[in-house]
């Protein structure tokens, strides 16, 4: 009870908080965990996509050792890349894992303990950075604002952001094919003797999706293609996210097709989840402040993209914002569409948190609208399921609290943090180094619930007092508890590990001022043994967790 009067939201008694803490602990221990079914076109039910699977989860089911340690990254090397490691992905031969990066693709062996380079090659497109100019981007005081402009620019050229989105989503398929992109290109990346892991890798297949996909613009700037996302069906089609629209190509990269999103106002800035029977969830957002944006679902029928109600596709608005300062682009939703409900007797929902100024998490009906849905107040389509203003514990008189990550789904719980703090800079790169070195990092999380009787959610806990700066969160059923990247003035850089029914601290591994605990847009990771993968800056370590 201490713990909760602690931490509850402001303004709202223990009693109220301890009777809904009562339903939210009862409904998820009810929806038995259930998960997405596997794509048997990945390499993996777990790791084998950008966001842990083809659903969005950022939960596995892992027993992870709950304990407060120091570690030093100095005395671990990394599968070097970067400067953004957005995740490491399960190859189809057991113990070897893929390492995909803003510049390289590598094979690592990690059989037994290992954790070392196999071998790697140029992600085609994009530019390698040399072992010299990654350690100088995390071997550096980002003490000021000027100071450390001055030197990513030295290092990365006038625009660090521009490395951005290369490698930043991808997959393995069941071939062991990496799947990845810069600039327009997407790449099938493998081995060049598929029995021979030494002989190095090699490109197997490529694609121009500008030779489908029209260019366009944000601001009236010289139109571009821009991919944004990627994902699986689950018979095996390679699905891309662009700003305005979605593109299905064969695994064979030699043909493909464009569907647009039909509203040039709309642009989406994130990946997109797929479900077994191909429908596709992709969010966009207004790109004139304060304007709706439009959740899609749309279906893969096995030989066209369908927006057909016919087909199960629909489309509905939610809310939109302002652009905001610092770490989240869009003035729609921050996060990549995320699924909730997979058994048969569940409700199958899709979560976004949406683009207001201080959000609200936010589920559609996936599938038919019930008949017992009930009308949600405010909401701007009658598929919304309900929608929840967060509050993560931090004053009600902050204009912002937006997430840039992903909503992380375990059961009916739901978890989101607060990325947003007043002030940063537009390059992404520059921001996301110096966001709790320079500025003061974004404090807020928030565990939510869905309850299936009520058709509404509930706050489970709140937590004012966590950081989460740009690192994507990941839950651990077997572990009982969800993992954050954070910043603190004291303690420097860590991933803190909290109790996914309670919202207390059981777990920190310290970092320290150095800057390679800085996740910079990354996925938080752990194997099966219990280990940290920890995707750093500039590149993945195995962190021996004892």
């Amino acid at each position: 009870m201490k713990f909760l009067d602690k931490y509850t939201v402001r303004g709202q008694s223990l009693a109220f908080h301890l009777m809904f803490l009562s339903t939210a602990l009862i409904v998820s221990s009810a929806s038995a965990q259930q998960r997405a079914e596997r794509n048997p076109f990945l390499s993996a039910d777990i790791y084998g996509v950008t966001h842990i699977n083809p659903a969005k989860e950022n939960s596995i089911p892992y027993r992870i050792p709950l304990k407060t340690q120091r570690v030093n990254l100095d005395s671990l090397v990394p599968v070097w890349g970067g400067p953004v490691n957005n995740a490491t992905y399960a190859s189809a031969i057991p113990g070897y894992f893929w390492s995909v990066s803003t510049d390289r693709v590598a094979l690592i062996d990690a059989r037994g303990k290992n954790w070392k380079k196999v071998s790697d090659i140029d992600l085609p497109g994009a530019k390698r950075r040399s072992l010299d100019a990654l350690k100088k981007i995390v071997k550096y005081s980002y003490s000021d604002m000027k100071s450390s402009e001055a030197h990513l620019k030295g290092i990365l050229g006038e625009s660090p952001g521009s490395v951005l989105p290369a490698g930043i989503y991808a997959l393995v398929s069941n071939k062991d094919f990496v799947y990845a992109n810069a600039g327009t290109i997407v790449s099938a990346i493998g081995r060049v003797d598929p029995k021979d892991p030494t002989k190095g890798l090699e490109v197997k297949a490529q694609f121009d999706t500008a030779t489908i996909i029209p260019p366009t613009s944000v601001f009236g700037e010289t139109p571009r293609v821009g991919l944004v996302g990627m994902n699986m069906t689950y018979d095996g089609h390679v699905v891309i996210g662009a700003l305005n629209g979605i593109a299905v190509v064969d695994s064979a990269l030699k043909k493909g097709q464009f569907h647009a999103f039909g509203d040039d106002n709309q642009m989406s800035t994130n990946s997109l989840a797929i479900d077994k029977k191909g429908g596709i969830y992709v969010a966009t957002g207004s790109k004139k402040p304060r304007l709706p944006g439009v959740m899609h679902k749309l279906v893969w029928t096995g030989s066209k993209i369908s927006d057909d109600p016919k087909d199960g596709a629909w489309k509905a608005q939610y809310e939109g914002g302002d652009w905001p300062p610092a770490i989240k682009a869009g003035t729609g939703t921050g996060s990549t569409p995320t699924l909730m409900g997979f058994g048969e007797n569940e409700d199958k929902l899709v979560l976004i948190t949406d683009g207001a100024n201080r959000m609200k998490l936010v589920a559609f009906w996936r599938d038919e609208i019930p008949a017992d849905a009930r009308k949600v107040e405010g909401a701007l389509s009658p598929r919304i399921a309900d929608q929840k203003p967060v509050s993560a514990g931090i004053s009600e008189q902050r204009r912002w609290l937006q997430s840039e990550q992903t909503i992380i789904s375990s059961g009916y719980g739901a978890f989101v943090v607060n990325n947003l703090i007043e002030e940063g800079h537009p390059d992404r790169i520059i921001d996301v180094m110096t966001v709790g070195p320079v500025h003061r990092p974004p404090r807020g999380v928030e565990k939510i619930v869905w309850n299936e009787k009520e058709n509404r959610f509930y706050s489970a806990w709140t937590r004012g007092d966590v950081v989460s700066v740009s690192m994507v969160p990941l839950a651990s059923s077997g572990a009982g508890a969800v993992f954050v990247n954070g910043y603190s003035e004291k303690d420097g850089w860590e991933v803190t590990g909290l109790d996914w029914e309670t919202g207390a601290t059981v777990s920190r591994t310290i970092f320290g001022h150095n800057n390679k605990g800085n996740g910079a847009y990354a996925i938080l990771q752990f194997l099966e043994d219990g280990d940290m993968l920890f995707n750093s800056v500039i590149g993945p370590y195995r962190i021996p967790l004892k």
